[in-house]
């Protein structure tokens, strides 16, 4: 995969609108540096017509002039895009449910009224010389030609791209790459593709669409958003240079600082085993990983652990065996017959502890 692809960061909007999490303008600006800093090219910061404290948050963060591009999230209404304008806002997202069960159960409108209502927001959008994403909400579940047609109205009232949202993470892989790609190909503005995670695809979901031609990706540090969250940044990230080719340019080491600082801010612990920035993903503790890893680390790691700034652990447990444990010793600048090792290695197997052996514990069993 060789084009561009950039990234549109929506912590500090969806990221922020997990269940129990706010953040207060400062942990929001400080967010905000150090998306910006990765070189996350936009940043989507927030909701005005949400109040004055969230519109002085905006405010805040536009007057850092980031490098990154600043957005703000707008229902299809011309208050919402005024509230966005009265910030200083350069450029909006204006949503519209293009579903027909969010139609009817949650608008309680019809098709037109949507296409209509869409055509004055973003035309009003336009005329204030915003920029303009203009969002399918539940695009995973409308009408295949309804959603073009939407995508055509955008495009002909002047948007500049057009926003997939899977809203409720309903699509496989599969299905979002023929969505996607047939939107690209049949509305011709570019495409933004913004996934949630309720059934465990967000991530592969985001760069399926990016492989079906979008030329956006939404994310979120960590994956914080409604429900399940959204696709994470570090991971889709990592996943497009690593398994994709397609490295963004983003200054990767600072994906564990990013991480550390919003799971603080958001009360949301980092899980040991969360891709990319667990804690434990490069530990190794049975025989056959450790000693493959000792040989070579591609054995079973995908990525070095230098290139965030990350430290690999060869763990002693329930699962190890000699070449884990001499390694250990040898580390601690203690050599061991062969024969001593394969004891110490019984007596660690038949331990009811829980847990790894630190290096104290290995002086001790010594």
């Amino acid at each position: 995969m060789r084009r561009r692809v950039s990234i549109c960061d929506t912590t500090l909007r969806d990221g922020e609108q997990t269940p129990g999490v706010a953040f207060n303008a400062d942990e929001k600006c400080a967010i905000a540096r150090m998306l910006d800093k990765l070189g996350v090219q936009e940043i989507e910061c927030g909701t005005p017509a949400m109040g004055e404290e969230e519109q002085q948050a905006v405010r805040s963060i536009l007057d850092l002039q980031l490098a990154a591009g600043i957005i703000t999230w707008n229902r299809a209404v011309i208050s919402d895009i005024k509230h966005s304008l009265r910030c200083g806002a350069t450029a909006v997202a204006i949503s519209l449910p293009v579903s027909d069960f969010q139609i009817t159960h949650k608008l309680k409108k019809s098709r037109r009224w949507v296409l209509e209502q869409l055509r004055r927001a973003v035309s009003f959008a336009k005329d204030n010389k915003l920029y303009v994403c203009a969002g399918a909400e539940d695009a995973s579940r409308a009408d295949t030609e309804f959603l073009v047609e939407f995508g055509i109205q955008a495009k002909d009232s002047g948007a500049d791209r057009l926003r997939f949202s899977d809203t409720i993470g309903w699509l496989d892989p599969f299905q979002v790459f023929d969505k996607v790609s047939g939107l690209v190909r049949e509305v011709g503005l570019p495409v933004e593709i913004h996934t949630h995670n309720d059934f465990g695809m967000a991530t592969a979901n985001a760069l399926a669409g990016i492989r079906g031609g979008a030329a956006f990706v939404s994310t979120s540090v960590l994956g914080l958003g409604e429900r399940a969250g959204n696709a994470a940044l570090e991971e889709v990230v990592m996943a497009l240079k690593h398994v994709c080719g397609l490295d963004l340019g983003l200054r990767v080491a600072g994906l564990p600082a990013i991480c550390r600082y919003v799971s603080k801010a958001s009360g949301r612990d980092i899980a040991p085993g969360k891709p990319i920035v667990g804690g434990k993903i490069f530990s190794h503790e049975s025989e056959i990983h450790a000693d493959g890893v000792l040989k070579n680390p591609a054995n079973y790691e995908p990525f070095s652990p230098d290139e965030l700034g990350l430290a690999r652990e060869i763990s002693l447990g329930k699962h190890s065996g000699t070449r884990a444990l001499a390694f250990r010793l040898r580390r601690l600048g203690i050599v061991k017959e062969k024969y001593e090792v394969a004891e110490m290695v019984r007596k660690i197997r038949s331990s009811p502890a829980k847990g790894a052996l630190t290096d104290a514990d290995l002086i001790r069993l010594c």
